[in-house]
């Protein structure tokens, strides 16, 4: 109770002067660690087959699942929707969040399970070519698109199971 009254008058103070607050986390945020944060989105077909895209700027393993950055103020499923439109005209219902793990120390990705309501059209600029893969005959990938795909089989086995 004796801190609350000193608090107060600081929250008081800090009402009148709401330009402290900016500056202070202006200041604070220098020492934050910075992240930036992506989307991908696994597709399936009738057959079972993931669809992978083989991208322009991807080096290391060309082939991965389709996605991109999230975009200021955009909801990472939003942004699932928006990339796999943009890169493929591929328009894709979000059905279930499968991954979220921090990568390369200060990137944060997201998987999503899509279904697909139409195919796919023209690739954007960033891709080169794209391909529907058996489970057992993938490429190589990337960890954790290869970690989002298992958990994707995982959780439409377990939906099959229950249906």
């Amino acid at each position: 109770m004796l801190t609350e009254v000193p608090m107060r008058r600081v929250s008081q103070f800090l009402q009148k002067a709401p330009w402290i607050v900016a500056i202070a986390r202006s200041f604070w945020r220098i020492n934050q660690p910075k992240f930036t944060a992506g989307v991908v989105g696994v597709v399936f077909n009738e057959k079972g087959q993931v669809l992978l895209v083989e991208h322009v700027f991807h080096p290391y393993a060309p082939w991965g699942l389709p996605g991109g950055w999230i975009d200021w103020n955009e909801a990472p499923p939003q942004t699932a929707v928006r990339e796999l439109k943009e890169e493929l005209e591929l328009t894709v219902e979000v059905e279930s969040l499968l991954l979220v793990e921090v990568d390369f120390g200060n990137h944060l990705d997201f998987a999503y399970l899509c279904n697909a309501a139409n195919s796919v059209g023209m690739l954007s600029g960033e891709l080169l070519d794209y391909k529907w893969y058996d489970i057992a005959a993938l490429p190589k990938l990337h960890r954790f698109h290869y970690k989002a795909i298992q958990t994707a089989l995982e959780v439409r086995m377990r939906k099959e199971a229950t249906d």
